[in-house]
């Protein structure tokens, strides 16, 4: 790839034109390139439709590049077949953190005797659709952002339309339409994962234009745009997410027989003690989740309200926090999570985090080391 880019210094190139001058699938093109701007080694413009360029450092990357000639790269679905002969229990495993496309790290989880986005990736190359269900904020996005560095995502809710999926016409600064391609048409066409986020929240009429993506057609049609044929290159990939139990979220036969994998995927309280957070709400944690398993309550804390909890303790203090964790559960389960965090904090009451009386200016408090009490020490 940086060889490439290095011998046509002066070109701008998509995936589509690296792909078919290397070989080699638009998803794993699409890594490398991501690869090389991520390390400084090229340079990427556009969103739509990508395009990336050599740089300074372009030509000494290429230095140790080694690039197949085309024909000589096997297909996804092929390489898969050699690669699931090997015993799971002889491949590397990556427990480290990885960093996902927004900075953020995850951490992997064990799936089947493996990291969980080695796990994933095999599906992928074995074009075996995945379902992750669970509580919202439990990772889901997370996992599937940090094992496909090329995803493209939709966030379903009950007014995704048809259009959100495959495009629609949109009007153009000359005041004419022009038609702008949908996310499920961008990852069919440049080979690139598509996670569909609360897919049960999405009509099934609408998702029903997905499904001939999906099966042995591996094809759409463009109705809207004159009937035009979309055909899947290698590479794409379709996973969803699914909150089970979450007011509108509808898991239909037919949306289910598309996903041959389902996978359930809940907090790793584990984890989140080795993230220090603070580990007697870490234990209120567990105990709620324990009476949710039990159907004695409908909510407990999931990691995305425990790293939240972590932030605005930093920030506003453990007594603030603490009433916020109440006062973001809901109505009917925030007694029973009030009662839990007094059991482990030890205070005598807690109640959801709410305004309080006007202060005047003489009462406001000042943190230490502010800019305000920073600038009176030196008028002194």
């Amino acid at each position: 790839m940086a060889r490439l880019l290095a011998d046509r210094p002066v070109d701008k190139l998509t995936i589509g034109d690296m792909a078919r001058q290397l070989g080699h699938s638009h998803g794993a093109v699409r890594n490398a390139a991501l690869t090389l701007v991520r390390r400084g080694e090229a340079d990427q413009s556009g969103t739509g439709q990508p395009q990336f360029r050599a740089n300074a450092k372009t030509t000494a990357a290429a230095q140790t590049a080694v690039i197949s000639p085309p024909g000589t790269h096997a297909p996804r679905a092929q390489a898969a077949t050699a690669r699931t002969t090997i015993p799971a229990a002889a491949t590397p495993r990556h427990t480290g953190p990885i960093r996902r496309a927004g900075g953020q790290l995850y951490h992997p989880r064990e799936l089947a005797d493996l990291p969980d986005v080695e796990a994933l990736n095999r599906l992928r190359d074995a074009d075996v659709p995945v379902l992750l269900y669970g509580p919202p904020g439990t990772g889901k996005t997370s996992l599937v952002e940090a094992a496909f560095p090329d995803l493209l995502t939709v966030a379903g809710d009950g007014d995704t339309t048809v259009g959100d999926l495959i495009g629609e016409y949109t009007q153009a600064d000359g005041g004419g339409y022009v038609f702008q391609y949908g996310p499920l048409v961008t990852a069919m066409t440049e080979g690139r994962a598509l996670l569909i986020d609360d897919a049960t929240l999405i009509s099934p009429k609408v998702l029903a234009a997905l499904y001939p993506a999906m099966d042995g057609r591996r094809q759409i049609q463009v109705k809207a745009h004159k009937g035009e044929t979309i055909k899947a290159e290698p590479g794409f990939y379709v996973v969803a997410g699914h909150n089970p139990g979450v007011h509108g979220a509808v898991l239909t036969e037919a949306l289910a027989s598309r996903f041959s994998v389902q996978i359930q995927i809940g907090t790793d309280y584990d984890l989140a003690l080795a993230l220090r957070i603070d580990a007697r709400v870490v234990r209120v944690a567990r105990h709620l989740a324990r009476q949710v398993e039990l159907g004695e309550l409908g909510w407990a804390p999931q990691l995305r309200e425990l790293l939240s909890y972590q932030k605005t303790e930093v920030v506003l203090g453990t007594k603030a926090a603490l009433a916020n964790l109440v006062g973001i559960a809901p109505v009917e389960d925030r007694d029973a999570v009030a009662e839990a965090v007094i059991k482990a904090v030890g205070v005598k009451t807690i109640a959801p985090l709410t305004l309080g009386k006007q202060l005047t200016a003489s009462a406001v408090r000042k943190p230490p080391g502010s800019a305000v009490s920073a600038y009176r020490g030196r008028a002194r």
